[in-house]
């Protein structure tokens, strides 16, 4: 292992939210390491989620849970004031973009950070172990040696399912894949066909909205994200929760005395928990029955946002349909759908002039060459439920054989399956903390070191 007092080099794949908290932290941690940030978009900091320009599309969480340190719980808030933003509402994402940027531009100016963070705009591609140092292999053919890696680059675009493929393969786009990056008027008008009732869904109509456009959103169970409101804070339900049907009667019992929302509020703090108590067959059973009404409330739109949705499903231009999508075949105007509704017994077809994935982000490892290059050589598995990447409690990668792979770690959307709410910044905020504490605790056993002076905030 590295004597206490050398130098490290980190190298951090992925430079949005989840990837800059963990640079930021490793540098505050360890007065000693250097972090090299590798990101292939052309803006660091603000990762998918924060890179939107339109306005419309505002944060999930209100102002004053989205600080990006859990010991500075105002520090987002007091970035707003300075720049003249006031109260606690929900802020556009464009607006937290430019508050990550900042971040990553005050720890690049601090005197006591200088040259510890370096930022490399490529694609990672792979990362080889042959000496026992990990090497980073970038898709411009450089190679970056390091003394652990970070896999922090988040999950993949929708699933592409067998119903699309064909018209995944027409000339002329009647079928985005992509919903994040959706030209409003790539979009032809007439009705869209939009998979998935989530809060992508949301985002991509009202991108897309226009006068001459109608939305018709299909997903299983037919259930739109629920919406932020009046909330207070709550005690933790009474009674076990040793089980996906224990948690939703306990959550009912209290719901019914602190209302729904404060109810699901109060698991916040304890869900990881919750999650790793349960069994794989449990978790299964969570997954399979509960997630759905899990998700829609656990996940809520903003009040405003919430707004407008309702007012394109009461001027008729959104209909939502419980239905499974069994195909889409393109046509000479669009393409056609085969729906089976809800409990029905023969399907339905449709017409629609074009069809967007919005069933979020997918968990499917094989689409990323890098993940691929590491399955490959038996450094990392999926986990059992296929949500992302197998790892230990301490975020540590699992290779095939089930054990760590030395000097590799993983942070975000990636780690869902042990802790299963690995989304929102409140929750990523303290995973970005831990990973770093555990990189430097391997690296550094029985000294971790805490930097001798706050260098950056």
């Amino acid at each position: 292992m590295t004597p206490s007092r050398e130098a490290l080099s980190v190298v951090v794949i992925g430079g949005g939210f989840s990837g800059l908290l963990t640079a930021i932290h490793l540098l505050e941690q360890d007065p000693h390491v250097v972090v090299r940030l590798v990101e292939k978009a052309e803006r660091f900091g603000r990762g998918r989620a924060y890179s939107a320009a339109n306005g419309q599309h505002l944060l999930n969480v209100r102002a004053s849970n989205m600080s990006a340190f859990a010991a500075r719980p105002d520090h987002f808030l007091d970035w707003l004031a300075a720049r003249g933003g006031h109260g606690d509402g929900f802020v556009s994402r464009a607006r937290y973009g430019e508050y990550l940027q900042g971040l990553l531009r005050k720890v690049i100016a601090e005197d006591a950070c200088a040259g510890r963070l370096l930022l490399e705009q490529d694609d990672a591609v792979g990362v080889d172990f042959g000496d026992g140092r990990p090497r980073v292999r970038l898709a411009l053919g450089r190679q970056l040696s390091a003394d652990a890696v970070v896999l922090a680059a988040g999950l993949g675009l929708p699933s592409s399912t067998a119903a699309a493929s064909a018209c995944e393969r027409r000339g002329p786009p009647i079928y985005f894949a992509d919903p994040w990056r959706i030209e409003p008027d790539a979009a032809p008008a007439g009705d869209i066909l939009l998979i998935g009732s989530g809060l992508t869904m949301v985002d991509v109509a009202l991108a897309l909205a226009r006068p001459d456009r109608r939305f018709t959103v299909v997903s299983r169970h037919g259930l739109l994200p629920q919406t932020h409101g009046p909330a207070t804070v709550a005690p933790l339900p009474e009674g076990p929760l040793d089980t996906p049907r224990r948690v939703l009667a306990q959550l009912r019992n209290h719901a019914a005395q602190v209302g729904w929302r404060s109810a699901v509020d109060s698991l916040r703090p304890i869900t990881p928990a919750i999650w790793r108590s349960w069994s794989l067959p449990e978790r299964r059973r969570f997954l399979r029955h509960a997630r759905a009404w899990w998700d829609v409330h656990r996940h809520r739109m903003a009040p405003r946002v919430a707004e407008q949705i309702a007012g394109l499903a009461q001027n008729g231009r959104l209909q939502l349909v419980a239905a499974r999508l069994e195909r889409l075949e393109p046509t000479d105007r669009g393409l056609s759908a085969r729906l089976r509704r809800r409990g029905a017994s023969v399907s339905e077809v449709r017409a629609f002039a074009a069809a967007v994935n919005c069933t979020g982000l997918s968990s499917d490892l094989s689409d990323a060459p890098l993940f691929l290059d590491l399955a490959t050589q038996g450094l990392l598995r999926s986990d059992p439920l296929n949500l992302g990447l197998d790892v230990d409690d301490h975020f540590r990668v699992l290779g095939a054989a089930g054990t760590a792979t030395r000097g590799l770690f993983a942070v975000g959307p990636l780690t869902r399956a042990a802790r299963w709410e690995s989304v929102a910044v409140p929750d990523l905020r303290g995973q970005t903390e831990e990973v770093a504490r555990t990189v430097l605790a391997d690296l550094r056993p029985g000294s971790i070191q805490r930097a001798l002076a706050a260098c950056c905030f």
